[in-house]
């Protein structure tokens, strides 16, 4: 009796947490378009999306080490290369749209207090 009230719990919660889980992330960015997107050594996912209505930046990312949304990042051209970076309390994080040799590749940067952390090379999707 336990072991089928177990499996029926499981049959149940797991179609409502996956259920939960797809429409919060359509209902989070569904006011923003992706600009870029990104595979980078190590397992990291970047996503850039622009805000359809504001023009506000928002970094969402995978990887290994768990998950990270920020807003409000900022873009710049340096060099014939765009560059969107978004900070979080003492960490920056710059993910650079192309290199001047290979507009497919990228490079995720990762700062805090100044100093670099991490760097990633990137490959767009």
């Amino acid at each position: 009796m336990k072991t089928l009230l177990k499996i029926s719990a499981l049959l149940l919660a797991l179609p409502i947490s996956v259920l939960a889980n797809f429409s919060l992330r359509v209902s989070a960015d569904s006011t923003a378009g992706i600009i870029l997107s990104t595979k980078c050594r190590g397992g990291y996912n970047i996503n850039i999306w622009q805000n359809h209505t504001s023009g506000k930046l928002l970094y969402r990312a995978t990887s290994p080490n768990g998950n990270l949304s920020l807003d409000g990042g900022t873009s710049q051209a340096t060099e014939g290369v765009r560059v969107y970076k978004f900070r979080n309390g003492n960490y920056q994080y710059w993910v650079w749209d192309g290199t001047l040799d290979n507009p497919q590749s990228g490079t995720l940067e990762v700062y805090k207090n100044n100093r670099i952390l991490m760097q990633r090379t990137c490959r767009k999707n």
